[in-house]
Parts: structure tokens; C-alpha cells; sequence
């Protein structure tokens, strides 16, 4: 695989998410959990899909149960949780794996573009795809959405055109 768009995920609904159906947007790609520390991000997350959604940005969760069993619900009740407490509208895959022997190709392909220390250590962690779909850049799950180098990063990706 050479960019993001020639993957495939599946909808939090059970519908097919195809990023190619993205190709020419700007993706911002989290791995998200509901039971962490870090899930009030989903309220920054929200705020920059509202922000940048109109200029083509395109945020994308991915529920993720590999750190500390902090996304344990099923698709129902992770898409009722993220509406109810944080009006997410942004699209959200299935549960699934960005870490271990099951890990998405996606996330296997991020790691790849940049590098080990860019592989997800904790919920939360950011993506940030260009509109050519090349890893443009990453942050940790420490870095708030609504940071000064996150927003520069996405003004980056929504102005290149």
C-alpha cells in the first residue's frame, strides 16, 4: 500500500467505509476509547471536524480495545456513548486493532511512514493525511486536539490544494 486511501475499514454501523471514497481529502485518523483518561479529546475532535469539515477534513475514529480494556461496549453502545456525551458526527469504524498480531493495515502502514516512535502506544493518538494521502504527521495521545501544533498541522493538509 502506498497511501491511505487503497484502505478499507468498516462503519461503527456495519457498512463499508472505503477511504478511497476520501481520496483528495484530508484525513485526520484517531484511535479512540470511551472509558479513558484521555475520551474528553472527543469533544476537540468534534470542534475540529465542525471547524475544517466544510473546507474538505474528513475526521475519522477508531475505536480501539488494546490499551487497558478501555473501549469494552459494542458498536451500538460506543456510537451511543459518543453522541450522547460528546455529539460526535464524524465517521467512526468497527472496533478493531492498531497494535498486536491483528493490527488494522492501516496502522501497520502508519508505522511504516513514521516510524516506531509514530506506532500507537495509548488511545488517542493522531493522524494527520495529506490530501495525497501520504502521512503528513502524527501526534500522541498527550497532544490535545485543539493544540496549536495540531491546528497547524490541519491548516497544512486543508490549504494545500
Amino acid at each position: 500500500m502506498t497511501n491511505a486511501f487503497e484502505f478499507d475499514f468498516t462503519a461503527l454501523d456495519g457498512s463499508p467505509l472505503p477511504l478511497k471514497a476520501y481520496a483528495g481529502q484530508p484525513l485526520l485518523v484517531v484511535n479512540t476509547a470511551s472509558k479513558c483518561g484521555f475520551t474528553p479529546q472527543y469533544e476537540g475532535l468534534q470542534a475540529i471536524w465542525a471547524r475544517y469539515r466544510e473546507r474538505g477534513l474528513v475526521v475519522i475514529g477508531v475505536p480501539c480495545d488494546d490499551f487497558g480494556r478501555q473501549e469494552p461496549g459494542g458498536a451500538e453502545e460506543i456510537a451511543s456513548f459518543c453522541q450522547r456525551n460528546y455529539g460526535v458526527g464524524f465517521p467512526m469504524t468497527e472496533k478493531l486493532h492498531v497494535r498486536g498480531p491483528e493490527t488494522h493495515p492501516m496502522f501497520r502502514w502508519l508505522a511504516r511512514e513514521g516510524g516506531i516512535l509514530s506506532r500507537p502506544r495509548w488511545n488517542f493518538y493522531k493522524y494527520v493525511i495529506a490530501r495525497d494521502g501520504t502521512l503528513s504527521s502524527w501526534f500522541s495521545s498527550v497532544t490535545s486536539p485543539d493544540s496549536a501544533r495540531i491546528r497547524s498541522a490541519l491548516e497544512r493538509v486543508v490549504l494545500d490544494r
